[in-house]
């Protein structure tokens, strides 16, 4: 074709129209008289001469709305390119071609044994800000009453490390160490730590020097926890007393009602 101009045409169809009365089939007609019965058909005899993106085959015009879109779109594309940023993008290309199948493309490399080496650990983890430990400082907790709990009681082996560490930062940082890393607490083992932390830090471990826990620490913790225990298996059982107590004085009070309800009844 030597003027790309389609018009849309029906194609009669001898079998079904005279007996359905069916429209029967599109075909776009060039002004050479050849006859395309599908976009892709029409878009393999065009090649790389028009786009045919915003062509719609069943009116056999184009649409404005898309063209303009499309403008718009290679105004954009051209734009990034001219500010040079990078590729990013890892996925292998699919073949620009004619077809309505999509066709991928063999990645062919000179070193074919290199392989990408990667930290699966790195992925993971994500960075965090140094000494961020110290926005923790400040927060209380309250009990139902609002009341102030108090806050325990760290022991002598435990000190802190760096600027501006306090008991409370320090009781903080052990306390989110234990619940967000898995890897044992050790604390800082460098001993340049404590004279520039900013450099000698170690991210993984809380803000404090490094420790020896001892069987004696163990066996007071025991006792601590056994001590817990205790008080709050008596409280429980205090309020499982007081719970049937209060139920036996309820049905005592049910049973009296009765009684002199009948009173009442045989008078």
């Amino acid at each position: 074709c030597s003027l790309f101009s389609f018009s849309r045409a029906e194609e009669p169809d001898d079998d079904q129209r005279p007996e359905r009365g069916e429209a029967g089939r599109l075909y776009s007609l060039c002004p050479s008289g050849k006859k395309f019965r599908s976009k892709p058909q029409l878009a393999r005899y065009l090649g790389n001469q028009m786009d045919l993106s915003s062509f719609d085959f069943r009116t056999g015009k184009m649409l404005m709305s898309k063209l303009n879109k499309n403008r718009q779109r290679l105004r954009y594309d051209n734009n990034n390119q001219n500010k040079g940023k990078p590729d990013l993008n890892t996925s292998l290309p699919v073949r620009q071609t004619a077809s309505i199948f999509k066709q991928p493309v063999t990645k062919v490399t000179n070193h074919p044994n290199n392989k990408v080496k990667t930290d699966p650990q790195k992925a993971v983890d994500q960075p965090r800000q140094l000494f961020w430990e110290k926005k923790l400082c400040g927060l209380n907790a309250y009990d139902i009453a609002e009341e102030l709990v108090k806050t325990m009681e760290l022991p002598k082996g435990l000190q802190g490390v760096g600027p501006g560490c306090t008991d409370k930062t320090l009781l903080s940082a052990i306390a989110s160490a234990l619940h967000t890393s898995a890897a044992p607490i050790t604390g800082q083992l460098s001993a340049a730590v404590e004279k520039n932390p900013g450099v000698w830090l170690n991210t993984a471990q809380p803000l404090c020097k490094a420790f020896i826990v001892t069987d004696e620490d163990i066996r007071k913790q025991e006792e601590l926890v056994y001590s817990v225990r205790k008080r709050l298996e008596d409280a429980l059982m205090a309020d499982m007393l007081a719970h049937v107590e209060e139920a036996a004085d309820y049905g005592d009070a049910l049973k009296e009602e009765g009684n002199s309800s009948e009173d009442m009844d045989s008078v």
